[in-house]
């Protein structure tokens, strides 16, 4: 991957990253409202709907940007040579780079999750307060609840949307015969984002539930299979996709922003 390639994915990642952010944040509170295990009114409701934002604006864009590095130089480098480089391999090679993006974004992206998550389900404390109380009751560790069942929860995610989009990107672009407009791109980016979203909807619930949870507590424990045993027991296939509604809604339409953000500062850049 030559070295303005890296550099356009990096920023072009990190500006789609802030605006899908930023500008779904209000559904994205009420998707974690829904998930949360006190319920949607005693979590906040529809009242202070930008609680936590300072978490989410200080972290979209080195996560979206470490997230598009690591995918683009796993394809540059798994698409050069050897056996995944055949064109009938593309999706394989899609996965393993969208998979590895994860495990590294997430390494960003869950202490910013947690604090954000934190300050919206409780509207007494602001994004400061959170932090502060996290790192004194739980250390460093604490920032970190949930890393596993983040990471589990995102790569399913990605290997159903990034190879969809780029097979979506593919077939469009064969059928009219030219390279896609960014604007398609992104259609494309919706579809893929809003099918994925809805799949891994039981995975997003686990990962709010040990989030949120007490220190302590059976769910902080981050027993994900126990956690989705619990929400079948108490609330059913309802509770299992609670928020599913606000969830594929968001990421259809941050899909759209995120993914048509990217292929336009990219190709700006490039």
């Amino acid at each position: 991957m030559q070295k303005r390639e890296f550099t356009a994915s990096l920023v072009a990642g990190g500006c789609a990253g802030m605006c899908v952010d930023l500008t779904l944040f209000p559904l994205d509170t009420i998707k974690t409202r829904l998930q949360s295990q006190q319920g949607f009114t005693k979590a906040g409701g529809f009242r202070g709907i930008y609680a936590g934002v300072p978490s989410a604006a200080i972290g979209s864009f080195p996560n979206a940007a470490a997230f598009f590095v690591t995918y683009e130089s796993t394809k540059s480098m798994l698409g050069a040579h050897g056996a995944l480089s055949a064109p009938h391999m593309a999706p394989v090679t899609h996965m393993l780079g969208a998979s590895l993006g994860e495990v590294v974004a997430c390494l960003i992206r869950v202490p910013t999750e947690v604090v954000k998550q934190r300050t919206q389900a409780s509207l007494s404390s602001n994004t400061y307060q959170v932090l502060l109380a996290t790192l004194r009751e739980e250390g460093v560790r604490g920032l970190y609840r949930g890393y596993k069942s983040t990471v589990l929860r995102e790569i399913p995610f990605s290997l159903v949307q990034f190879p969809l989009w780029e097979y979506l990107k593919t077939q469009w672009s064969w059928r009219q015969g030219h390279t896609l407009y960014s604007w398609q791109a992104a259609v494309c980016g919706a579809f893929a984002g809003g099918i994925a979203a809805f799949v891994t909807t039981p995975l997003d619930v686990a990962k709010t539930r040990i989030m949120l949870a007490k220190a302590g507590t059976s769910t902080a424990s981050g027993n994900i299979p126990l956690v989705l045993l619990d929400v079948w027991k108490t609330r059913g296939l309802t509770g299992l996709f609670s928020g599913s509604i606000p969830r594929v809604t968001s990421i259809s339409l941050g899909g759209f922003i995120f993914l048509g953000a990217y292929e336009k500062v990219r190709r700006t850049l490039l």
